[in-house]
């Protein structure tokens, strides 16, 4: 017998948000099929002159990408939303700090997020839920002195 379950998946996306998603979600597959240290260099290079996403930026571009693949919204998909939220983040200027990591209470899992403002975005756990094992955080241009 198989228990019946629904994805949630956010409406009221404006469609130029869902295009813009639509647009990043083959880069973020195709970087999510690289191995971590090429993932790290890549979102390394793309996070340089970014100014940090609020948490509203970010889980505005979390939302984006659930409401547009069935893929980043499932539960498997956490690596390619998260990677997919980075990017569509980039497009708009600014990057949150994309994370790897595990899960610090049993079953101990690997999983992908994004954090803004010091939290993980949009994943419902309190802080310190997940142990990041990697991370790229913002790196805004020096200013002028």
């Amino acid at each position: 017998m198989t228990t019946p379950s629904a994805l949630e998946r956010p409406t009221g996306v404006p469609l130029a948000r869902r295009l813009a998603a639509r647009l990043v979600l083959l880069p973020a597959i195709g970087l999510a099929l690289l191995p971590p240290r090429r993932i790290r260099a890549v979102l390394g290079l793309l996070s340089r002159g970014a100014a940090p996403a609020t948490r509203a930026q970010a889980q505005s571009a979390r939302d984006a990408m659930c409401a547009t693949s069935l893929r980043c919204a499932g539960p498997k998909g956490c690596l390619p939303r998260s990677l997919g939220a980075a990017l569509l983040c980039r497009l708009a200027g600014t990057w949150p700090t994309w994370c790897t990591g595990v899960r610090v209470v049993p079953p101990f899992t690997a999983h992908a997020w994004i954090e803004a403002e010091g939290g993980p975005v949009g994943e419902g756990v309190p802080d310190g839920y997940f142990a990041p094992l990697l991370a790229v955080a913002p790196q805004p241009r020096p200013t002028d002195r």
